[in-house]
């Protein structure tokens, strides 16, 4: 059974008659890349914030790499790294300066860690640049250098790659990825990015007003996720409902009206659909098979809401 590095009981957090968090129960394993997907206000921020010790949950408990209580979590703390929100930097400092800086702060005795985080994350050729000459993508990747200073075996970012451009968001997965597969650093990481997520994520916990809706590995998502039809024709409601009683029982139109969506696309394929609705006096439009995506599950465990 893998180690679990960090895990929630009945954790709820209460601000004035608001539950910002309601009964969350989940955890990460030791070796995960933890997504935790959910829309502005939705509550991840407020359980990053748990794991790191900076808000304390008004009922349930926290623990981490198995300890509970004050003084336990405060130890078990210092093997986590994180970023909640955008470090401190000093602009007209180098990036080695920076780390200096904090090294000193932090008192750690090796100097040779400022070399060693920066060629982890990729900045190494850059160390000597100011840090307000750094693109966004580049800011983003010192903070997690800082992080790295102490050997932490446990990252908790709160979304490091929104506002990024694409090769940014490209640099991030790749240092997402070399520092769980090559370090063997666990992480919980929070995005909006939610097709971003899908190339990093080994699981996900989807968290909506304060609630885990659902957890699931990457694997066992691969499996929900199918492909699925999307047809527009002259007269949507009635195909959809010669469709349903005829073909495919689970055929139905959107909420704007617009396309039929046939989920289960194996026992009726394609060319059985047009033909039916060719057949049946109708004008086909437009007919494409669609790839369902993480952020297609998202939206249907929503009910069909919006992402913000």
């Amino acid at each position: 059974m893998s180690e679990i590095i960090a895990k929630a009981v009945d954790v709820e957090v209460i601000y004035g008659n608001h539950a910002a968090l309601n009964k969350i129960n989940m955890q990460v394993k030791k070796g995960d890349i933890y997504a935790l997907v959910g829309k502005n206000g939705a509550g991840k921020t407020t359980l990053l914030r748990l794991f790191t010790g900076q808000n304390a949950p008004d009922y349930g408990h926290i623990e981490m790499f198995g300890k509970t209580g004050a003084h336990a979590l405060n130890n078990a703390r210092k093997r986590i790294g994180a970023i909640i929100e955008t470090p401190a930097f000093y602009p007209f400092f180098s990036a080695v300066q920076n780390l200096e800086y904090y090294r000193i702060q932090r008192n750690i005795e090796d100097k040779s860690v400022i070399e060693r985080v920066l060629k982890d994350t990729g900045l190494y050729e850059a160390r000597n640049k100011k840090f307000k000459n750094y693109s966004l993508g580049m800011k983003q990747r010192l903070g997690i250098a800082l992080c790295l200073m102490h050997d932490p075996e446990f990252l908790v970012l709160d979304e490091p790659i929104n506002g990024l451009d694409p090769a940014g968001i490209v640099e991030m997965r790749k240092l997402m990825l070399k520092l769980n597969r090559e370090k063997g650093l666990t992480i919980i990481i929070s995005s909006h990015i939610l097709s971003e997520l899908a190339n990093m994520a080994t699981c996900y916990g989807f968290i909506d007003n304060g609630v885990i809706l659902k957890e699931l590995t990457s694997s066992e998502l691969d499996n929900i996720e199918k492909n699925y039809i999307k047809m527009s024709t002259n007269d949507n409601s009635s195909v959809a409902l010669a469709i349903a009683a005829n073909v495919n029982s689970s055929a139905y139109v959107e909420d704007d009206g617009k396309y039929i969506i046939i989920p289960d696309i194996d026992s009726s394929p394609s060319e059985v659909l047009s033909r039916f609705v060719i057949e049946s006096g109708y004008e086909l439009y437009s007919l494409e098979i669609v790839k369902s995506t993480l952020e297609d599950y998202f939206i249907s465990l929503l009910g069909g809401a919006t992402i913000e």
